[in-house]
């Protein structure tokens, strides 16, 4: 059974994946042409969701089963060359640690000014000031996976006050409070960072609307590693130039890379960084247990076998 592997992002030894996950001819994606050849035969793919191109699920008749090594897809299902009779797997829950410590980052880089700090020492000014703490803050969490349950664990060590919002779930490890999406707009009133983790689909776009954001405290600020479409972008825009929330910090966006004429990038309460929320130096030492499994179940069960599916195969295809 011929795999394709895409090692583009990711540091992927095949023969690492043979020696935990025999019994499959794994080849990995080198040009174009080559790779056009090796996907007629491939009945799995490997790879982040969004290298894996239309042209190559085109080229492959013989495709199953699809394991994304993201744990967002939509970019991946919303290829019109993606057929019916093909199942798509994704990474869940490992990217817990990097999405955490991002989020921290970002938090206490926006609380205590790390933008003015580091130009201050630029320009050699010795300015010492009060320093704000998360200690005793809320932090609203939108979209409680096992990713919002690591941050929720971290942000209690930090002596933080944590409301979860959850389209089903009514309680998890580590939160204060979980309320309903239909009173997102509460939640986002008593939050001093406004954390959004929630999947894009087509019920969360914008689900951060000008009405969420406008409930927000003038003192609190929202952090976007989600997916940008989930926020809107121009209300958003239009709330941190009139300075009706602190800041943000914003990972994701509607269009990336965010193009350098975006006026996001020229906002002095922003700190954007370049969509790194779930990469890590080791992050296929992360991933290679779940695949590993993965692979493993295929083989003894097809769709059956697989953890994390976001796509099942068609009925009757």
């Amino acid at each position: 059974m011929k795999v394709l592997v895409f090692g583009e992002g990711v540091d992927l030894a095949l023969e690492d994946l043979a020696a935990a996950a025999p019994g499959y001819d794994y080849v990995l994606a080198t040009d174009e042409a080559a790779t056009l050849r090796e996907a007629a035969e491939a009945e799995i793919i490997i790879g982040l969701a969004h290298v894996i191109p239309g042209r190559v699920l085109a080229a492959a008749p013989r495709l199953r089963w699809i394991q994304a090594l993201t744990t967002g897809t939509d970019q991946l299902e919303a290829l019109p060359e993606l057929r019916p009779e093909v199942v798509v797997t994704a990474m869940r829950g490992i990217q817990g640690p990097q999405m955490a410590e991002l989020t921290f980052l970002l938090m206490l880089s926006l609380l205590r000014d790390i933008r003015g700090t580091l130009e201050r020492q630029a320009a050699r000014i010795w300015d010492r000031r009060p320093q704000k703490l998360l200690h005793g803050r809320t932090v609203t969490i939108l979209g409680v996976g096992s990713i919002a349950e690591h941050l929720a664990e971290r942000c209690r060590l930090f002596g933080m006050r944590v409301i979860g919002v959850s389209a089903g779930r009514q309680e998890a490890p580590h939160f204060d409070r979980i309320l309903p999406r239909e009173v997102l707009a509460d939640a986002a009133a008593q939050a001093d960072f406004l954390v959004v983790l929630v999947p894009f689909s087509a019920t969360t776009r914008h689900i951060v609307d000008a009405g969420v954001l406008a409930a927000m405290r003038p003192d609190a600020f929202l952090v976007n590693i989600a997916r940008g479409a989930v926020v809107d972008e121009a209300a958003l825009l239009a709330c941190l130039a009139e300075r009706r929330i602190a800041g943000a910090g914003l990972d994701v966006f509607a269009v990336e890379p965010l193009p350098a004429d975006n006026p996001l990038w020229g906002l002095p309460n922003v700190i954007i960084t370049p969509h790194v929320g779930g990469v890590s130096d080791i992050y296929m030492q992360q991933a290679l247990p779940a695949l590993v499994a993965n692979l493993r179940g295929w083989q003894a069960e097809g769709q059956a076998g697989l953890r994390n599916l976001t796509r099942a195969a068609a009925v009757g295809a």
